[in-house]
């Protein structure tokens, strides 16, 4: 099936890479460039292409300021092969026309003080699934035990969103999903993304080569390297999440940069390359998202929030008998939300990496430049998932700070991290 093929066949995980970066990229232009109104005539076709995940949207305010209070946003990369060119992925021309959520993040947005907090689920958890609106009408029962990633299948983006509030209690308000087309375009705007090796990486699953030590990468590299797998760690897709999650940290850290945030003709050209997505309709996003000054608001609550507080994290699980599927371990989970429900800063105790994907080798500097870190050791033991843990919050700081369990990997935006080569 054209969804899982080798090489010609592409990965939802770019997606990852594209929704942020078409975002950010739409609202830094708006904020920073020109005052706020860009994006009100190039972006009319959102008004009338947004899709319900239930709840309204309240009126917005003749202004443009920061959005009030916390920001739920589910984003999630599906693996349909509508709308792309066969000459790129051939595969799709046998595809079944089903379209999964594969890759599926939860950025959650604290009220004052702001903090930047993205919550990766494996695609392979199982979970329950609550009963979803057919888009074609009527209704999917629920499902007491399914992967996340068919969630998308059963009921479009409205059931994604309710499939992870019931597994997590948090009230999502807004959401976007992205299909196959544009990370090779969009990486090509930004510049490309700087990552680090510690290890030469060969991978015959993605035709991915790269050489150890600092890349940076654009166009198909940029999409392999998100897609790679079985070149990394232990070759499984927590390894991959956190393989995405050190290309998202410095791509945060480019955003924020002096070579996008003060070069309008890269943001200009990055945020019509995000809109292009849209009109291709290769980018849905919810009724509450589709308001440009929507965007605005809640780029400019984020504008300003240091690299430390801005952390990417993996749903906590553990291998379900017989291997390859995973189970959530809500025990862990519970005080990662509660933290946020509560506005409390969060430290990750665990590994960087739940699948030994990425080690951490350093920080990058408050201005996004990495300090001097240490050279990658290819002889280093490879991190490893922590399967035990108490569960039990911790306070880390006198200002509250929540030590995680260390069931739960990630990294902040401020730790240089590098990808495990595997053996």
């Amino acid at each position: 099936m054209a969804r899982h093929g080798e090489l010609s066949s592409p990965h939802p995980m770019r997606q990852i890479f594209t929704i942020l970066a078409a975002v950010v990229a739409v609202v830094l232009v708006s904020t920073t460039a020109i005052g706020g109104f860009y994006v009100w005539d190039a972006a009319r076709s959102l008004d009338e292409s947004g899709v319900s995940i239930g709840g309204g949207d309240a009126s917005l305010p003749p202004h443009i300021g920061e959005i009030e209070g916390g920001v739920n946003m589910l984003v999630v990369g599906t693996d349909s092969c509508e709308g792309q060119d066969l000459k790129l992925f051939p595969r799709c021309a046998h595809d079944d026309g089903g379209e999964r959520n594969d890759v599926t993040m939860l950025v959650h947005i604290s009220d004052a003080p702001r903090r930047v907090t993205v919550v990766s689920f494996p695609r392979d958890m199982i979970v329950p699934i609550p009963s979803c609106k057919n888009p074609a009408g009527g209704e999917y029962s629920a499902m007491s035990a399914q992967m996340i990633n068919v969630s998308y299948s059963y009921g479009g983006l409205g059931c994604s969103v309710a499939t992870v509030e019931a597994l997590t209690g948090v009230d999502i308000q807004f959401a976007a999903a992205i299909r196959w087309t544009g990370v090779i375009n969009m990486s090509d705007a930004i510049g490309g993304v700087d990552v680090c090796l510690s290890g030469d990486i060969n991978d015959k699953h993605t035709g991915l080569n790269l050489k150890a030590g600092e890349q940076t990468l654009v166009g198909a590299q940029a999409l392999q390297f998100l897609r790679i797998r079985h070149g990394i760690g232990d070759g499984s897709d927590l390894g991959r999440i956190s393989n995405q999650q050190q290309f998202m940290s410095s791509l945060v850290r480019k955003l924020q940069s002096g070579e996008v945030l003060s070069n309008y003709p890269a943001l200009l050209n990055l945020a019509n390359t995000a809109l292009r997505q849209v009109n291709e309709k290769q980018l849905v996003l919810s009724e509450s998202l589709t308001n440009p000054q929507r965007m605005v608001q809640i780029a400019m609550a984020v504008a300003d929030v240091p690299f430390k507080d801005i952390v990417f994290v993996q749903y906590p699980t553990v291998y379900a008998p017989g291997g390859g599927r995973v189970l959530p371990v809500s025990s862990a989970a519970d005080v990662l939300f509660t933290a946020l429900s509560e506005n409390k800063p969060i430290r990750v105790t665990g590994a960087a990496s739940g699948g030994g994907g990425v080690e951490v080798v350093g920080e990058a500097g408050p201005d996004g430049t990495p300090t001097p870190t240490k050279t990658p050791d290819a002889n280093a033991p490879t991190p490893t998932q922590t399967p035990g843990g108490s569960g039990a919050p911790t306070q880390g700081a006198s200002d509250g700070t929540v030590d995680l369990p260390s069931q739960i990997t990630g990294q902040s935006a401020n730790e240089k991290t590098c990808t495990v080569a595997q053996r």
